[in-house]
């Protein structure tokens, strides 16, 4: 179990700003506090004037919901590029973390320290498929995730058709859009994070979980296909790390939580019927579909046209992928008649029963998960390989029944704080009550952070991640000198990628290519601070223009200072 040895309120809101994986590992109500950043952003309200939502009061909350998966389908693209935040080193992050967590933790459960997933991934080298291979031990990645106006931007980059962004950063969107646009009260919205993923949970009709850009239903779940088992990698085979929700989180390693127990209850419930069904004809296709070794058990017996005909099962599959029908009962006999003639055999083919037969066999009964009897006489039908009964009788019951290993309750439980806020408000009432609840209620008051509104925060947290935390401008310019940096960042557009008061961090200048004159100067501090790390630099702010200054000179000078007036020194 955790042991606290200190708490570094600046460490927590610093990384407010810069939302690494890790970060939001060590201090859980980031991932909240990004959801509810989105929830401010006036770009997620745009969406309500949207045509493709128009009329959304009118759809059941399923189908709003699949309006929203479609949108955000053709607006992002799930971006995995390793190198987008640039690298740190590992020795450096365990030593800002060692404070607040265990290194044995850290390193057992989050992808960058060491944690190689459990024994699914036994054939799956996880650094290569992650391309992690590619850097050392020490050297590792950023993987930071992006509010909705830095996965906007990336339509800035070469390469990018559109947005794009992480799985937190698709899955902290989903959950402000659902609340935003499809109406559904965050009570019924749980996001879930493990070492590798990040998903959320909604209460809609029997439970949708959302995955990266998609959303699978419980019908979809048990259907066999590919995307569906890569949508299940996470909750087959990893530890659920955290559970957030409205009312609080719940993770996995430290000893208090504060997730409301009536909400975390419901969730649990929730989640084990979505997680598992009954066995019938429909699910034992959708189980064949997946376990691809065992279709050579069966073939489909039917006529063609009008004389008995046999068809191998594995080729049955493979022409679904390019059918418009599937190989359901409902469909079956019209992907049958898209089958080439020469793919059927005019005899049966020895070693293989006949899967209509099964069918026919099971007829409207279903066989329970924990039925071992019945499963078992299930799997004995497969005769091709029935020396490994007990086995398949294994596989049958994993397919129909997932057990997630999901954060231990014996906590201590501190008081849930829930938020007050429903989908009916304006988006000027919501940050109102935030705003008035920031005193008594951390994850309120740390959402002002990543939403990166400097007229609403301290702005200490947000310029130690600007100087410590934004590798990829340092690296950028290293083949800059400071007349050819300055020239390079005085060609920007000069536009910011947020509104108003709200501030964009180096690396997003330098990613997306543009700034205003206070984003540019901080930039340019990131920069100039790493190559002399002892220079003096201030950062003046006046007459609506950025200056930066050292101890002798006028640096640069910028015009565009979001509105304010303030001198800070950013360096010693």
């Amino acid at each position: 179990m955790l042991m606290i040895m200190q708490t570094n309120p600046m460490e927590k809101y610093s990384s407010a700003s810069t939302l690494s994986d890790m970060e939001i590992f060590v201090f859980p109500e980031l991932l909240y506090s990004l959801v509810l950043a989105n929830i401010l952003s006036p770009r997620l309200w745009a969406w309500r004037d949207d045509p493709w939502f128009r009329k959304m009061d009118k759809l059941t909350p399923y189908r709003r919901v699949l309006r929203l998966k479609q949108y955000i389908i053709d607006h992002y693209e799930f971006n995995l590029d390793l190198d987008t935040w640039g690298l740190t080193r590992q020795e450096r992050e365990m030593e800002r973390f060692r404070p607040f967590l265990d290194e044995k933790i850290i390193s057992e459960s989050n992808a960058l320290f060491g944690y190689e997933g459990d024994k699914y991934y036994f054939d799956l080298d996880i650094r290569r498929h992650f391309g992690l291979e590619k850097y050392t031990r020490d050297t590792i990645p950023y993987w930071k995730t992006e509010t909705l106006e830095a996965m906007d931007a990336f339509r800035f980059r070469p390469g990018y058709r559109a947005g794009a962004g992480e799985c937190v950063s698709l899955s902290t969107l989903y959950a402000a859009a659902l609340f935003v646009v499809c109406g559904i009260p965050l009570d019924d919205i749980f996001l879930l994070a493990t070492p590798l993923h990040s998903q959320n949970f909604v209460l809609v009709r029997d439970g949708i979980l959302t995955n990266n850009r998609r959303i699978v239903s419980k019908r979809m779940w048990f259907n066999g296909t590919e995307l569906t088992a890569k949508a299940q990698r996470a909750l087959r085979h990893e530890q659920v790390t955290i559970i957030a929700h409205h009312s609080g989180w719940l993770h996995v390693a430290y000893p208090e939580a504060s997730l409301d127990q009536d909400a975390l209850a419901r969730f649990q419930n929730a989640l084990k019927d979505f997680l598992r069904t009954p066995l019938d004809a429909e699910v034992l296709l959708a189980f064949l579909r997946q376990e691809r070794d065992l279709q050579t058990c069966f073939q489909i017996c039917c006529e063609r046209p009008g004389r008995p005909r046999y068809l191998p099962m594995e080729r049955m599959f493979h022409y679904e992928q390019s059918s418009a029908h599937t190989a359901h009962a409902d469909t079956r006999e019209r992907l049958l008649s898209e089958i080439d003639e020469y793919e059927y055999f005019s005899e049966p083919m020895a070693d293989r029963l006949c899967f209509n037969r099964v069918e026919e066999a099971l007829g409207g009964r279903v066989i329970q998960s924990d039925d071992a009897d019945g499963l078992r006489a299930l799997a004995v039908e497969f005769r091709c390989h029935y020396q490994q009964a007990d086995k398949i009788m294994e596989r049958l019951r994993q397919f129909v029944h997932i057990t997630p290993r999901l954060p231990g309750t014996d906590k201590q439980w501190r008081a849930p704080r829930p938020l007050a806020i429903a989908p009916e408000q304006s988006r000027e009432e919501i940050r109102a009550y935030l705003e008035g609840i920031r005193a008594e209620h951390p994850v309120a008051d740390l959402a002002f952070y990543p939403a990166r509104d400097l007229a609403r925060t301290e702005w200490a947290p947000f310029l130690k991640a600007a100087l410590e935390r934004n590798p990829v401008a340092i690296a950028g310019a290293q083949d800059l000198d400071e007349a050819a940096l300055r020239a390079h960042l005085d060609a920007l557009p000069n536009e910011s990628i947020y509104d108003d008061t709200r501030a964009a961090q180096p690396d997003e200048v330098w990613n997306f290519g543009r700034g205003d004159g206070l984003e540019r100067a901080l930039c340019l501090a990131n920069i100039l601070h790493a190559r002399q790390p002892e220079r003096p630099l201030t950062l003046e702010c006046a007459d609506g223009q950025a200056i930066l200054r050292d101890d002798r000179e006028v640096i640069a000078a910028w015009p565009g200072a979001k509105g304010f007036q303030r001198v800070i020194a950013l360096t010693p």
